[in-house]
C-alpha cells in the first residue's frame, strides 16, 4: 500500500470517528494530508563546462577611503567551475494558486568591503537585513525595477533591512565602495533554492501540476524547462549552461528579467 493510500485510510478513519464533533475541521485536515501525500520532489543538476563570471579587478584600497583601512576580502581557493555551479538560482513558475510563500528574514553581511553572501534567493514578501561588520561606513542601495532603495550611510554594528514585496532580480551595490556587488533573486513562491558546488539542487513537496522550472545565472541568464508533477513520481531535471561538449553556445530562452517582472501583474 502506498503512502497516499495509507494517509487516505487514516483520514477516513479519523473523520468517521470525529465528524459529529467537528465535521469541517476533519475534512480540511484530510484534504491537506492528501495534498501533502501527493506532493513530490524535483531534483536536478546544473552542468557548466566553462568559467562564466568575469574577474573583478579593483584597487586594494580606494583612493577616496579615509580613516580605518579595511583589507579587501579574497575568494577562497576553489575550482572555478565549482564557483559557477554554486551561483545558480532555481525556482518554479506556475499557477497563481500554488500556495503563498513562506516569508523569512535573511542576512547579507558587509564584511571586508564585500557582501557575504553575494547571492541570495528569497520568497516574495521576505526581508533581507544588511549588517555592517566593517569598521567603516557603508551605504547600500539598489536601482532595480523589482526594488529600489537607499539605506544611507551607517557604521559598524548597525544593520538596516529591506522587505522585497515583488518578484524580480535585485542588484545591490555600495555607494562608497564600487567593487561591492551582490544579487538578490526574489522568487514568486516558496519553491526556490541555490545549487551546491556540484551543481545539485532539490525542491521539496511540490504539489501536483504543470510548472516551469527556471535556472538563473548572473552571467548566463535564464533557462527554462517544463515539468509535470504527478503523485508517486519524483522528477529529475538537467540544465546545461551555456555550452555543450562541442563548444556550441546554448541561448537562454529569456535574457532579461521580464519573466519575473510579469509575476507582479
Amino acid at each position: 500500500m502506498t503512502l497516499p493510500q495509507r494517509l487516505s485510510l487514516a483520514c477516513l478513519a479519523g473523520y468517521s470517528a470525529l465528524s459529529i464533533a467537528a465535521p469541517h475541521s476533519n475534512l480540511f485536515t484530510c484534504q491537506t494530508s492528501a495534498t501533502f501525500a501527493e506532493s513530490q520532489d524535483i531534483t536536478g543538476t546544473i552542468l557548466i563546462k566553462k568559467k562564466l563570471t568575469k574577474r573583478s579587478v579593483t584597487a586594494s584600497v580606494s583612493i577616496y577611503q579615509r580613516g580605518t583601512a579595511v583589507e579587501l576580502g579574497k575568494d577562497a581557493e576553489e575550482d572555478p567551475l565549482e564557483f559557477e555551479r554554486s551561483h545558480v538560482v532555481i525556482y518554479l513558475e506556475g499557477p497563481s494558486g500554488i500556495g503563498p510563500a513562506k516569508t523569512t528574514v535573511i542576512t547579507m553581511q558587509q564584511v571586508n568591503r564585500r557582501f557575504s553572501p553575494d547571492l541570495l534567493v528569497i520568497p516574495v514578501g521576505s526581508a533581507v537585513s544588511f549588517p555592517n561588520m566593517d569598521p567603516i561606513f557603508h551605504n547600500i542601495f539598489s536601482l532595480s525595477k523589482a526594488k529600489t532603495f537607499d539605506l544611507g550611510s551607517y557604521d559598524k554594528g548597525e544593520s538596516r533591512s529591506v522587505v522585497f514585496a515583488k518578484p524580480g532580480i535585485v542588484s545591490v551595490y555600495c555607494h562608497l565602495h564600487p567593487n561591492m556587488t551582490a544579487t538578490i533573486v526574489v522568487a514568486p513562491n516558496r519553491w526556490n533554492t541555490k545549487t551546491d558546488g556540484e551543481g545539485r539542487f532539490a525542491l521539496h513537496d511540490v504539489p501536483p501540476g504543470k510548472y516551469t522550472i527556471v535556472a538563473w545565472h548572473k552571467a548566463a541568464g535564464f533557462f527554462r524547462q517544463q515539468v509535470q508533477i504527478v503523485a508517486d513520481r519524483d522528477e529529475k531535471i538537467e540544465f546545461l549552461i551555456p555550452l555543450d561538449e562541442n563548444g556550441r553556445k546554448l541561448q537562454p530562452l529569456t535574457t532579461d528579467v521580464s519573466a519575473l517582472e510579469s509575476q507582479k501583474r
